[in-house]
């Protein structure tokens, strides 16, 4: 392993997560312990508990993942932690940590901007990879999709602007509601994708929502349509409740499987936009949601098509974890940059 080895915090939200990379970019470690459990109950993440949950598990999670790297804590010499996005109270928990690990330790401290760690994410190779990532690239599009995020990135020389963001709900957002809205347990997202596999494609259409001229991304409409249809299925068929158990019926399988083709039709449709008005070459797609069967299948299709080279998060990053923190600060510590502990201070929203 090569120098500096960086420890990455993670705990934006319901994840705590810890890894340990060493200065080629290679992930020695990455765990992530998951807190599912303690919010299945209520349907959704309630931040009480999410902070609470962080500093129970962390203890273990940081000892698990020095233990797989190989190393101790004094073998630290990069400490990184995300500082927002995210629940304040989830966030202050690893980012206090981070800053005091740094502090005692007398180390470079990088507080990191959730979405900076998904946008170089595509880049990582898989933990145990004796291999380090390839160079990063001058300039490429990214794409950030998420359950809070549906974000187009331009990139070029370590500069980031905002090229499109959603307008009200993110396409992780909507999978979610309409499969609570379907009974299924929390998280619904990954559910919906399952059941939408099972649906016959093109027996049930929504529309492909468009906000004018620019390429900003809006799924309250289609989340508005699907709940609709379902309350125009429970007339027909009465109550549904998926998380009862028992097959579901044909037509709530169909009416998934339009709602995602139609989710990430307008994502193809944005890509297709933007690359008429000023095409790239490399595209780097990450989040959450880009866990979705049906975009990892299109999105390949999209950029043979187009000439573009495509990276695809490995799946294993795809959902918040820290080898994405650590590194983004990889490559901030290497232009030199070193944030302020004492300054450095946890915020619910940010620009990137």
């Amino acid at each position: 392993m090569t120098q500096p080895l960086v420890l990455g915090i993670e705990t934006s939200c319901d994840d705590t997560a810890c890894a340990v990379l060493d200065g080629d970019g290679r992930v020695l470690s990455s765990v992530v312990s998951s807190q599912l459990a303690a919010h299945r109950p209520y349907g959704g993440v309630v931040p009480e508990i999410a902070s609470r949950e962080h500093l129970a598990n962390w203890p273990a999670v940081s000892g698990e993942a020095l233990a797989r790297a190989g190393v101790s804590l004094h073998d630290i010499e990069v400490v990184a932690a995300t500082r927002g996005p995210g629940l304040v109270g989830a966030l202050l928990v690893g980012l206090s940590i981070g800053k005091a690990i740094a502090f005692a330790g007398r180390h470079p401290f990088h507080a990191v901007h959730h979405l900076e760690g998904h946008l170089y994410s595509p880049f990582l190779r898989p933990p145990g990879d004796p291999q380090p990532p390839e160079p990063m690239p001058d300039r490429f599009v990214g794409l950030v999709l998420s359950g809070g995020h549906s974000s187009l990135f331009a990139v070029e020389e370590g500069a980031v602007s905002t090229i499109a963001e959603t307008r009200d709900d993110a396409i992780g957002e909507v999978f979610d509601k309409v499969g609570k809205r379907l009974g299924l347990p929390y998280p619904q997202g990954p559910k919906v994708d399952e059941l939408a596999e099972r649906g016959t494609p093109g027996a049930q259409r929504f529309p492909v929502s468009r906000f004018g001229e620019t390429l900003d991304f809006s799924y309250s409409g289609l989340k508005s349509q699907a709940l609709l249809e379902i309350e125009r299925l429970e007339r027909a068929l009465g109550p549904i409740d998926l998380g009862a158990g028992g097959e579901p019926p044909e037509q709530v399988l169909d009416l998934l499987a339009a709602f995602r083709e139609s989710a990430v039709g307008q994502v193809l449709d944005r890509l297709e936009r933007l690359h008429e008005r000023r095409p790239f070459s490399l595209l780097a797609v990450s989040g959450g949601a880009a866990a979705n069967r049906l975009l990892r299948r299109q999105l390949p299709v999209w950029a043979e098509r187009h000439g573009v080279d495509l990276r695809l998060v490995p799946l294993v990053y795809s959902g918040d974890n820290a080898a994405m923190i650590a590194h983004a600060a990889l490559l901030r510590h290497r232009r030199g940059l070193v944030d302020d502990p004492f300054a450095a201070e946890a915020e619910s929203r940010i620009p990137i």
